[in-house]
């Protein structure tokens, strides 16, 4: 088996796959209340093609997959996309980036067809605010699908929070409190300025630091050892003594982890990224589609990875971001 290592000494191992750019939720920071022009059937990979790119890349040494949209469950087979990719052998982990909002559907059919786990996108804990950041998403149906996912088995769930000051900030404290009893991960992740739409403001984004000296001002944390609990990802993760769940502070802006950045993304339309906020792309559906050998797409799949930046350009509020929208990237 090749190594994906880029040319500063990263192994690159993990690729998100994102397989819509259509979603159920119209979320605030995600896209632009009129929503966005939605790729056509023909412009977005086929399952033959991306399963193509996935065995290619696991050769050349990506072992974690995840899928990602939009909303990956909107898709239709989905469920079969990732049965297909968890017989690929050298894949040792295989998950799912969702809203929640159709997991209840669909948790037994995923841990059959082989999902390991999940990440699910919840910004508020009322119901009331859980609307108005997704623009009329229903909390209930989120809380019923990460029910429906312990029920079956599906292992650890993680919560992403995307902490927004003056928004969620007063639900911190009520977001890590759901550790204690239940083995969810809650994630807090800095408000990122994604898409060119974006109404981003440094005010906005809360530095991890801040969130978890909230925190601490009422429960004490202790660090979680990450070798330990077979963790490997961008977020430091703690805990509170005798808590059976983990909180975990993810920081792309106040301090970025890009030294150890180990992940490609290809999106929908086809195009492989190397970093989340630029707006560099390598055009492997067209490589796809005009009958290319499989040396010629890992040759490509190659050159990008050479060509991987050593960190994002954010500078303060003079920050250069990608112009693609999220739902356009893959969360």
């Amino acid at each position: 088996m090749d190594a994906l290592i880029d040319a500063h000494n990263r192994r690159i191992n993990y690729l998100r796959i994102s397989v819509t750019d259509r979603c159920n939720l119209r979320c605030q920071y995600c896209m632009p209340k009129e929503g966005v022009s939605q790729f056509g059937h023909s412009e977005i990979l086929t399952y033959e093609e991306i399963l193509r790119i996935a065995q290619l890349a696991v050769k050349k040494g990506i072992n974690k997959v995840r899928i990602t949209g939009g909303e990956p469950l909107v898709r239709k087979d989905a469920v079969q996309l990732i049965n297909q990719l968890s017989r690929l052998q050298g894949i040792e982990d295989l998950s799912m980036t969702t809203n929640g909002i159709l997991l209840a559907e669909f948790a037994p059919a995923l841990i059959q067809a082989g999902l390991k786990r999940v990440n699910i996108s919840m910004d508020s804990l009322l119901p009331e605010k859980y609307r108005q950041i997704t623009r009329g998403g229903e909390l209930a149906r989120v809380w019923a699908g990460i029910e429906a996912a312990r029920a079956v088995g599906i292992s650890p769930i993680k919560i992403n929070v995307v902490a927004i000051a003056g928004f969620n900030d007063l639900e911190i404290l009520n977001f890590a409190r759901l550790t204690m009893h239940d083995p969810f991960q809650i994630r807090f992740i800095e408000f990122m300025p994604i898409g060119s739409f974006s109404e981003w403001r440094p005010e906005q984004c809360l530095p991890s630091e801040e969130i978890k000296r909230r925190i601490e001002t009422h429960h004490p944390l202790v660090p979680v050892n990450s070798s330990t609990n077979g963790h490997e990802g961008p977020a430091r993760l703690f805990k509170f003594p005798e808590a059976v769940g983990e909180i975990g502070f993810i920081s792309p802006i106040s301090d970025h982890f890009c030294n150890t950045c180990n992940r490609l993304r290809l999106t929908a339309d086809g195009k492989l990224k190397t970093c989340l906020f630029s707006d560099e792309e390598v055009d492997m559906k067209f490589l796809l589609r005009s009958g290319c050998h499989d040396e010629e797409l890992a040759k490509k799949l190659s050159e990008a990875i050479s060509t991987k930046p050593l960190r994002h350009g954010f500078t303060g509020s003079g920050i250069k971001r990608c112009h693609r929208p999220m739902v356009k990237i893959g969360g």
